[in-house]
C-alpha cells in the first residue's frame, strides 16, 4: 500500500515507461537518488578509520607512516564502493523501471556497502596483530565478496528476462556487464582463503581486484 500510495502521488507511473507490478510502480529515479546518497555518506565514513593521536604530535611523520594499513584498507574500500555506485549507475541506466524484488535487493546491497567502513575499520587496525590478522582479514574479504555478490545478483535479476531492461538493448551489452561483474566474486573468493594463511599479503590482494573491478567498470 505505500508504495501504491508513493507512485500516485509523485505523478509518476505507468506512463514513464517502468514495469508495473501488482499495480505498483515505483519510477527508478527515486531508487537512484536514494542510492547514490548511501554511496556518498558510506565512502565518506571512510576516512574516518584514519585518526593520529594527539599524543603521537613529537613524532607525527612516523605515526603517519605506521597507518599504512589503514591506507591501505581505506584504499581498497573506496575503489569498491567506486565500483559498485558505477556498475550499480550503469544497471539503471539500462533498466526501464523497477519492480518490488529489485528493491528488496537494492536494499540489501546498499546495507552491506554502509556497513563496510567497520570493517575497513578492523582491517586498518588489526592487519598487524598477530593474534587478530586473520579474523579481520578474512572478515574484510567477506564483507568485500557480499557485496560483489549482491551487486551481481541485483544484475542477474534484473536482466533474467529482460522485462525490466530497455528495449532493443543489445545483447552483446548484456554480456558485456555480465562479465564485469562476475569475476570479482571468484577472486575475492581466492583472496579470503589466502589471508587465513598470509593477512598482509590478502589486504593487497583486495586492492588489486578492487581497483581492476574499478577499471572494468570504467
Amino acid at each position: 500500500m505505500l508504495l501504491r500510495s508513493m507512485a500516485l502521488t509523485s505523478g509518476e507511473g505507468p506512463s514513464d515507461g517502468g514495469p508495473t507490478v501488482d499495480g505498483v510502480v515505483l519510477p527508478k529515479s527515486r531508487l537512484a537518488a536514494f542510492s547514490d546518497g548511501v554511496f556518498a555518506i558510506a565512502i565518506t565514513l571512510l576516512v574516518l578509520s584514519l585518526a593520529v593521536q594527539s599524543s603521537q604530535a613529537h613524532r607525527l611523520l612516523d605515526a603517519l607512516s605506521e597507518l599504512w594499513p589503514a591506507y591501505l584498507a581505506y584504499l581498497t574500500s573506496f575503489f569498491m564502493i567506486g565500483r559498485v555506485w558505477m556498475a550499480h549507475h550503469l544497471i539503471l541506466t539500462v533498466c526501464k523501471g523497477i519492480d518490488r524484488t529489485a528493491i528488496k535487493l537494492n536494499l540489501i546491497l546498499l546495507f552491506a556497502v554502509s556497513f563496510l567502513p567497520f570493517p575497513t575499520s578492523l582491517l586498518g587496525q588489526f592487519v598487524r596483530d598477530s593474534g587478530a590478522e586473520r579474523v579481520a582479514a578474512v572478515f574484510y574479504g567477506v564483507w568485500l565478496l557480499l557485496i560483489a555478490v549482491l551487486i551481481a545478483a541485483l544484475w542477474r535479476y534484473v536482466s533474467a528476462d529482460r522485462r525490466l531492461l530497455i528495449e532493443r538493448l543489445p545483447d552483446v551489452t548484456v554480456t558485456r556487464l555480465t562479465n564485469a561483474l562476475e569475476p570479482s566474486v571468484a577472486l575475492y573468493g581466492a583472496a579470503i582463503v589466502l589471508a587465513l594463511f598470509l593477512p598482509q599479503v590478502a589486504a593487497g590482494a583486495y586492492l588489486a581486484i578492487a581497483v581492476f573491478g574499478f577499471i572494468i567498470s570504467a
